[in-house]
């Protein structure tokens, strides 16, 4: 039987992956495969590519022909040069690992128990003593013209009379 490494198609419109199967050269694209050796995720930054080295080798060593888009995947992670013979490629890039979510909200809680920061709080201002502290304004008025008049009006008399 004549068999292919190929790609089969899942996922949505604009949002395609890819598992990289071995199957019959006559069934379709999607159709039944054989054995499943790898994934391909070329919407992610960069690519996301797995491969079973041992079972693609195994695939290739007895017949198994890959399409052109499963060569150039091989060609990327090395598998295909291993089974030629030939020098390693560079290594593939590798996506930085996402910070665990679980992490973070802990953190965040443990920093949140511990002192505010400076600014993220404003104290109440505190409100004067009422009587005894300072008097009235209109009085404070009328004793600093008292005082700067003569002394009969300090007496308790109106520093001005009305007009009659």
């Amino acid at each position: 039987m004549a068999t292919k490494i190929k790609l089969m198609r899942l996922g949505k419109m604009r949002a395609p992956y890819y598992r990289i199967v071995v199957a019959d050269a006559r069934t379709k694209r999607d159709g039944r495969s054989i054995e499943t050796i790898g994934k391909y995720h070329p919407k992610e930054d960069p690519s996301f590519i797995e491969v079973d080295a041992e079972r693609a080798a195994y695939w290739l060593g007895v017949g198994a022909q890959p399409t052109e888009a499963v060569a150039a995947i091989l060609r990327v992670t090395g598998d295909w040069q291993k089974f030629k013979g030939e020098p390693a490629p560079a290594p593939m890039k590798v996506a930085a690992p996402k910070a665990d979510k679980k992490a973070i909200y802990e953190e965040a809680a443990r920093a949140a128990m511990g002192e505010p920061a400076a600014d993220a709080t404003t104290p109440k201002k505190k409100a004067a003593p009422k009587a005894d502290a300072a008097p009235a304004p209109a009085e404070a008025v009328a004793e600093a013209a008292g005082a700067a008049g003569s002394g009969t009006a300090a007496s308790g008399a109106p520093a001005e009379t009305p007009a009659e």
